[in-house]
């Protein structure tokens, strides 16, 4: 018996051991392009054209990184990274924040509020989620310049929004049905209307599906680049436009180190924002999985 329970915990060790080998060597393999994009940013260009792709930098030089956000030419302009990354910015920070006020306020409209054709709502709600992103170019279009805010950066805020709602809602009214139908029963006896419920009630418990709608969001709007060079003028242009523009300038020599710093301060938000909030955002998507 002795034996039989020795050879088990063995046997448990070496799958152990095995499992966290492969997760081992596909972390490596899976940040492998970050180490040598990071390697490549801190090199002088004469070091670069020796080889040696994952080498650590002789002497590390920021250079690239400075003229990457500062002098770089994307097109016909060499002013760098700095004012597309502002762009960028002024067209997330209000998305984000409409998108999901409005994803909250419909899912709990099409769960404690129920009205005739609700399920009908929320269902093509759901469709637009796959809707996929080519489908509304034209549409959208025609739309922006009937309200006359094509290529401008509101134009691309209401892009955004009106495509980030399917999402926001579905994560909220998924949320807000394990939220008890007692709670918002009983403040309706107490003469609790619909904006008082929303606000005293749910909006406190809401804290986990806002941190993955607001993630969600920011990550989709930062990283978009087919809204962006859709729609935006030539002083409205996000990040990855502006990234697009910079690594297809030819000004004579390919500037490597600089492409690659750029590339790293295009998606450094989202990095920053994984590193420090991800485990929310999977606590979040499993808040409300449980009813009750």
């Amino acid at each position: 018996m002795a034996n039989m329970v020795r050879r088990r915990s063995t046997s448990a060790r070496l799958w152990r051991f095995g499992l966290y080998a492969l997760l081992i060597v596909a972390a490596l393999v899976y940040l492998l392009p970050l180490v040598v994009m990071i390697l490549t940013s801190l090199k002088p260009l004469e070091e670069i054209r020796a080889g040696a792709l994952l080498s650590l930098p002789s002497t590390i030089s920021f250079e690239a990184w400075i003229k990457a956000w500062s002098t770089a030419c994307t097109g016909m302009r060499c002013n760098g990274m700095s004012g597309y990354f502002l762009n960028s910015i002024a067209i997330v920070v209000p998305a984000v924040a409409i998108s999901t006020f409005v994803g909250a306020l419909n899912g709990y409209a099409l769960t404690k509020w129920r009205f005739r054709g609700a399920n009908l709502c929320f269902a093509l709600l759901l469709f637009g989620c796959f809707v996929p992103f080519q489908v509304v170019l034209m549409p959208m279009a025609r739309t922006l310049g009937w309200l006359g805010m094509a290529s401008s950066t509101t134009g691309l805020v209401l892009v955004h929004v009106v495509y980030g709602i399917a999402f926001t809602t579905l994560f909220f009214r998924n949320y807000y049905v394990s939220v008890p139908d007692e709670m918002i029963a009983a403040a309706k006896l107490d003469g609790a209307g619909f904006w008082r419920i929303f606000w005293r009630i749910l909006l406190p418990v809401s804290g986990p599906i806002i941190t993955v709608s607001v993630i969600w969001q920011f990550t989709q709007i930062w990283n978009d680049f087919l809204f962006g060079v859709s729609f935006a003028g030539f002083d409205s242009q996000p990040v990855t436009v502006a990234l697009n523009n910079l690594v297809n300038t030819s000004t004579g020599v390919k500037e490597y180190n600089v492409d690659m710093a750029a590339a790293l301060i295009a998606a450094l938000p989202t990095l920053v924002v994984y590193v420090l909030a991800g485990k929310y955002f999977v606590r979040g998507l499993t808040a409300g999985s449980v009813k009750g």
